[in-house]
Parts: C-alpha cells; structure tokens; sequence
C-alpha cells in the first residue's frame, strides 16, 4: 500500500491513549515559555509536574491528571458491584446444598424401591427386570442380600423425618447454618458441599484476623483447636493489660504464637496495627451493607465457628480492639451503586483492592515534585492501575534525570539551572515557533549599505556574464546545449549555453537588542514576547550568521548588558520602573565602538516613550516625561548617527507621546520604526534583520 492511499484517523487526547517515551527535547520544549515567563527553572519543572502538557506534538498527562484517572478508577469499582449479592451468593449455596440433599433423599427412595421390588419377584419366580442407572450397579453389588419391605418402611420414614427438617429450616442463613450442623445428611455430596461451604466462612473469619491461618476448623485436630484457642485467650489478656495501663509481654507471646500472623512484629504497637490492617476488609464490607444484611452476614460468620470457645475468644478480641482502637484507620464504608455478582471471598478481597487504592491515593496527594516520587512503590501502582498509569508516573518521576542526562539542566546549590546547552536549545525553539508563522510578504527587501564580505550562491540561476563569479549550474548548462542542438552526442558547449547560480551579498553586521524592562512591559503582556525574541535572534546569528555580532542591552531605570544564558532566568520586580533610554544608547554605542567593520544597528523593542536619563551621576525619572528627558535622549540618538549606528524601534504601544518621539528620533537616525503586536513581534524583527542581510547581485 503506498503512502498517499493509506487512511489515518486522529482523536482528540484524553489520557488514555498509548504514548511514546518521553525524550529530554520535549520536556524542555513544554517548560520553555514557563522558564521565559518566570525565570525560575525549578517553579518551571515543578508546574510541569503537576499539570503535564497539553501541547499537540507531545501531550502528556501531570500528576494532577493521575490523581484524577486514580479517582476516576476508584469511583468506576463502586459502580461495578452489587454488595448484596454477598449474601446472595450464601443464600444459593446453601440452597445447593438442600436440593443435593433432597435429591440424595430422593434418590435413596427410588434405590430402594426397586431393589423391593426385585426381591419381590425373585420371591415370585419371575426373571428379574434390569435397572437403569446407578440403582443398577447398587442393585448387581447387593443381589445375595436379604431386603424385605419393613427395611423400606424404616427408610421412607426417615426420608420424611429429614424431608420435614429441611422443610422446617429458617429462612435466615445464620438459621439455616446452624440448623444443618446439627443435620445428619443422607447424601454424601450434600454433605460434602456443606462442609466446603463452612470451611470457606470460618477461612473468612480467621484469615482476616490471622494472616496464617491456612488451615480449616474442619481439618483441624483437637491439639490444633486447643492451640488456637490459647492464642486467642492469650491475645485478649495481653490486650486488656494493655487497657489497664500495664507492660504485657509481648516478646513471650510471640515467640509462643508469632506463627499465626506470618510476620515479624517488633511490639504491641505493631500488633494492633497489624490486627487493624487485617481486619479492614471485613469491617469495611460489613459497614459498606444496609443493617439487616450486615446482621445476616455477621450471624452466618458466627454460625459457621463451630467452636463455641473460638467464638467467644474472637467476639472478645473484636471488643478488646474497639477499646484500644476506636476508629480503624484501615476500615472505610463504601457506597457500591452497580450490579456485578461477588461471593463473599471476593468482596474481601475487593475491600483489601479499594484500601490499598485509596492508600496509594492519599500517598499520591502528598506528593510535591519528582523526588517524592522516588518513594511511591511502582510495582504496587502498576498491579493496582495498569501498566500505562504506571508508565506515564515513571515518565513523572525522570523528569530532571531525562533533562540532566541530555545536558540541558544542572543541579546547583541554588537549585535546577539550565545550561548553555539547555539555553541555545530554548532560543531555537523560539526562532522555530517564529518562523513558522511567517507569511511571505509580511515584509519587502530594504535597502542596506553594501559592506560585505564575498557572496553565498542562492537557489536561482541566470546566464552567465563576464565578472559574475563562476558558480556553474551544470545540469541547465548542459540541458542549454541539447535545447540548442537537439538530443545526441557529444554535446558541444557555448559561451551563450553557461549559467551560474545568483549569489547574494552577505553583510557582516553587529548588532544590540535593546530590551525594554519596565514596569509597564510586564503589565501589557509583552516582557515574555521581548525575551523570546531576544533569545530566537540570539540563535538565528548563532546558527545562520556565526560571524555576525550580537549584544542584548536590558533598560528600565538604568541600563545593563545581559548575556544570552541570562534571558531565561531574568524575572521582572515590583523595582523595575523608568524607561532609560538614553542610558540603553549609551551602553549599545560602547559595544559597537568595538568593531570597526560591517554594519552598525540598534534594535529597541520597547512599550513606551523615555522617561528617565542621567544628569551627570545622577538618574533623572518623571512621568509623563519632561522635554529635558526627550532631548538627553535625542542626543545619544544623534551620536549614534555619527558613528553610523541605525536605529530601528519596534513599538509595542501607540501613545502620542510615543509617536512623536520615535518619528523625531528617524528623522535624526534614518532608521525605520515598525508597530508590532506582542504575538509578532518575532517575526517583525527576525525577518526585517535577515532581509537587511543579503542583497541580490546581478
């Protein structure tokens, strides 16, 4: 299947869907802007952190968004589930249990009937008439035995004795459990059934209480019942000590019985923790029922213990840890709202599945950053919600690893920095998002003092002339030849056949940005759209222009040069007010005085008019701004002109006084003056600062 025929289909991202591993490149592309805005690397990565990104070609969900889905999971098992089907489950087994026997009872009536009847006839003289069925192996293994009708008489009697005591069971199952232990079962597999079924009732008893009872009641010799009888008295004495305000002695018990609870306890503390722990799941399921059936269940439970001494023992130890635990921080009521069937071992272990949930919510909900998360046991996140909730947090977790590791960030006593590489990597991806929104005749070519260096062929050809530089595109050389002589060989050349490639004259130019870092640029939302132009500039003439010079000057109440590694980090203050101009002009002429060839320009990106110079040592600020202010700031201008310094202002405002400034100021300069909004600024200046680059030559 080719490419152009294959058919794709995009959804809109909702947290669900698969992702890639995250690379170092597309996490600094999504803190980016946040480091531009703030400053701040750390704040930058901790925001990260919590709310993810929801960038188009890399969205990925933050630990909010976890929270959310874990909640979300959560909420979907309660809607899942019918509790009440607990006991109807109970009621269903024992309901087998009854019809098993009836039938059994049945069945030993019919059995009999027809081994009378055979003896009957056997008695007769008549041939005997076969049996189908099991009566017929019953019958063949007892042919020689004697069976006359008052042995017949004596079954169906008890047949209706038995078929009377289950007609009379309770309706209750805690009625009906205890009625058949006292039941003598006429079927084996009844029988069987109703064992298996109190084995797994007294296991849900003793297993959430005792993490190693593996054992059945049932199964259990006398020695084993005794045994687990003093554990228990013992247990409850220990507590009650406890209660009294007494040392019991912890050391000796569990060296005594420390088998039952199958993990290494250190004291009594960790003990009733233990026992709070494990008793959760019970003391969430019965609390999670109406009243009624919470009692239904709970007499079931204690029907089921056929050792009165058990029962009594573990009644105690259910107060005992009332008193010394009021309020089991592990046991939690739920409202389940679905219709999915459980059995009872299945809603216990659905208990302990929506703890060890809300357990790991709660220790998601205290976490702050990805160091936190070095603590949160990811084998557990991944049993409890799947591979890719786990995955996606593991993403979380290697934030800064990922980003060290590539060499864009470094850990310093200050905290997370970014490095030069981490600062080029963050103006390319301005310089990308610029340039991707230019439009062909945003701008036209501008005229420019010719002082080069050589020229750069560009993609366009043209027939040779004598001095152009002998650049030869070979294939429209040659196709000239054959258009002029026609098809076949050898192909004979002209002077008139030669074409080279047009080159364009490069200028080598030094330039300063003058960053305007007043108040009033934060205010109007156009302090980030300034750093990130500076910064794409920055690696434009890194990239494209290598030779080219660039100084970035910030101003606002006094000016200062600021290196390109600094623009990430530098944050506005509640300080920074004034608009010194003039003091930017000054410090840019200084720079450029520097360099002695190529071209000379100022770029000033600012929101509004000078309001501040020096007068001698001294800092001169009013608003709205004097004529003194204006003409200090005219006369740096005029200075610049002398040196051959071009002045282009892009304004971020219109204001009169504005206008009439920056126009005086290109009458002095014969620089240019744009009006940009603050989303394009960067294509204003980029674009207006490559098109006065290159000229072509004929």
């Amino acid at each position: 299947m080719s490419l152009s025929s294959r058919r794709f289909r995009y959804y809109r991202w909702d947290g669900t869907q698969q992702i890639d591993q995250l690379d170092a490149e597309q996490i600094l592309d999504a803190i980016a802007d946040d480091v531009l805005a703030d400053g701040d690397l750390t704040r930058a990565l901790q925001r990260l952190f919590r709310w993810g990104s929801d960038r188009p070609d890399s969205p990925f969900p933050g630990m909010r968004d976890l929270l959310e889905r874990i909640r979300e999971r959560r909420q979907q098992e309660l809607s899942r589930y019918n509790l009440g089907s607990v006991l109807d489950d109970l009621n269903q087994r024992l309901d087998d249990v009854i019809d098993t026997e009836r039938q059994g009872i049945e069945r030993r009536l019919s059995e009999s009937r027809e081994r009378l009847a055979r003896q009957q006839a056997r008695q007769r003289g008549e041939p005997p008439f076969e049996a189908s069925g099991q009566a017929s192996e019953i019958a063949s293994e007892a042919e020689e035995e004697p069976y006359d009708e008052s042995l017949h008489e004596l079954l169906e009697r008890m047949a209706a004795r038995k078929q009377s005591q289950l007609d009379a069971l309770p309706p209750d199952p805690a009625g009906r459990i205890k009625s058949l232990m006292d039941y003598e079962f006429m079927d084996p597999t009844a029988r069987q059934k109703f064992q298996e079924l109190l084995a797994s009732l007294q296991q849900q008893m003793l297993q959430q209480t005792f993490q190693g009872m593996q054992q059945a009641i049932q199964s259990m010799t006398p020695e084993d019942l005794a045994n687990l009888r003093n554990m228990l008295h013992d247990l409850n004495e220990m507590l009650e000590e406890r209660q009294r305000g007494g040392q019991p002695d912890f050391e000796r018990f569990m060296h005594k019985y420390g088998h039952y609870f199958g993990q290494d306890l250190k004291n009594l503390d960790e003990l009733l923790d233990y026992l709070a722990r494990q008793m959760a799941a019970m003391q969430s399921l019965l609390d999670s029922m109406t009243p009624e059936m919470r009692q239904q269940l709970q007499d079931a439970l204690d029907a089921a213990l056929q050792d009165p001494g058990i029962r009594e023992e573990l009644a105690q130890l259910a107060y005992n840890l009332g008193q010394l635990m009021p309020d089991n921080p592990y046991a939690q009521s739920y409202q389940f709202s679905g219709g999915e069937e459980l059995t009872l071992s299945q809603a216990m272990r659905l208990m302990e599945h929506l703890r060890e949930m809300q357990e790991l919510e709660e220790q998601l909900e205290g976490v702050r950053d990805w160091r936190d998360l070095q603590r949160v046991d990811m084998d557990k996140v991944r049993e409890l919600f799947g591979d890719q909730l786990a995955a996606e947090m593991d993403q979380l977790r290697q934030l800064t690893r990922l980003l060290e590791d590539a060499g864009y960030i470094q850990r310093t006593r200050r905290g997370y920095e970014l490095t030069p590489r981490g600062v080029r990597k963050i103006g390319q991806k301005a310089l990308r998002e610029i340039f991707q929104h230019l439009k062909k005749d945003r701008f036209g070519q501008h005229q420019i003092d010719r002082t080069g260096r050589g020229g750069e062929p560009s993609d366009d050809s043209k027939p040779y002339e004598f001095g152009d530089p002998f650049l030869l595109h070979l294939p429209k050389t040659v196709m000239n030849a054959v258009y002029r002589e026609g098809p076949g060989s050898p192909v004979r050349l002209q002077p008139d056949d030669f074409e080279v490639y047009r080159s364009e004259l490069m200028t080598q130019s030094s330039t300063v940005l003058m960053v305007d870092m007043s108040r009033s640029m934060l205010y109007n939302g156009c302090f980030l759209a300034a750093k990130k132009v500076a910064l794409a500039l920055d690696s434009l003439i890194r990239s494209q222009f290598p030779r080219d010079n660039l100084y970035i000057v910030g101003f606002s109440y006094v000016a200062t040069e600021l290196k390109p590694s600094m623009l990430p980090h530098i944050s506005w203050d509640e300080y920074n007010y004034g608009t010194n101009m003039q003091h930017g002009f000054m410090l840019a002429r200084q720079l450029l005085s520097r360099h002695r060839g190529g071209n000379k320009q100022i770029i000033v990106i600012t929101d509004g008019e000078p309001t501040a110079y020096f007068d001698g040592e001294q800092v001169r600020f009013s608003y709205p701004p004097t004529y003194q202010t204006f003409q200090e700031t005219l006369k740096e201008v005029a200075r610049c002109t002398r040196e051959q310094i071009v002045i282009n202002t892009f304004m971020l405002e219109r204001s009169p006084y504005m206008a009439g400034f920056v126009s005086e100021m290109a009458r002095i300069n014969k620089g240019r003056a744009f009006f940009a909004t603050p989303d394009h600024l960067g294509e204003y200046v980029l674009l207006d600062y490559v098109a006065n680059k290159r000229t072509r030559l004929r």
